[in-house]
């Protein structure tokens, strides 16, 4: 057996657990030894982030031969229209090669938590919320992507990685799963059973 933490990581907090400039880490939310993000989710995005002291499980997680997919909610500039969607899911050719296929989505009015601080909004500007599913991890992809067809992202939340979503966790809350796993590489899934364990900062 293996323990997961899932972390709703608020915005501008770093996923490690120090920092010699004194910008927010994990640290302030997570008060649990030996535990290490799988995977990384930049300072300025929101949402699930996985964390164990597993090195299989993390591996098993991040490695691209596994191809995790990644969902985020993305509120971007302007008002994509179906051409920039087409692009968006069939891959779009950025400065490290072409995107692999996504799935993307316009979502109406989502229920997201408030951000602190506030996107800023523009008076004659309409913003637009998509929904975009990834199957690989380059460095802030879908914030290229997006640019690349136009629409500039303001705000990104990630609300699942495979199998694990935010579920009901607030920003700064935590749940804990134990996985079991087989020991060895194979192609069956972890199978999750769930603690409802949760923590805020005091």
């Amino acid at each position: 057996m293996s323990t997961l933490y899932l972390f709703h990581k608020p915005f501008q907090v770093l996923t490690q657990f120090t920092d010699p400039q004194g910008r927010n880490t994990l640290a302030r939310w997570l008060d649990i030894p030996n535990i290490y993000p799988a995977g990384r989710l930049d300072y300025d995005s929101e949402g699930l982030l996985l964390l164990t002291d597993d090195g299989m499980l993390a591996h098993r997680i991040t490695h691209p031969d596994h191809k995790q997919s990644k969902t985020y909610l993305v509120l971007v500039e302007g008002q994509p229209d179906d051409n920039a969607l087409k692009a968006l899911s069939n891959g779009v050719t950025l400065k490290d090669g072409l995107t692999r296929p996504s799935r993307v989505r316009r979502v109406t009015s989502p229920q997201v938590h408030r951000r602190e601080p506030p996107v800023r909004h523009r008076a004659n500007i309409v913003d637009t919320w998509l929904e975009i599913s990834i199957t690989e991890g380059r460095n802030r992809q879908v914030r290229r992507m997006t640019a690349h067809v136009g629409h500039p992202t303001l705000r990104l939340i990630r609300t699942a990685i495979g199998q694990w979503t935010l579920d009901t966790l607030s920003p700064g809350e935590w749940r804990r799963e134990t996985i079991h796993m087989p020991r060895k590489t194979s192609s069956k899934s972890a199978r999750p059973s769930r603690d409802r364990s949760r923590r805020k900062p005091e």
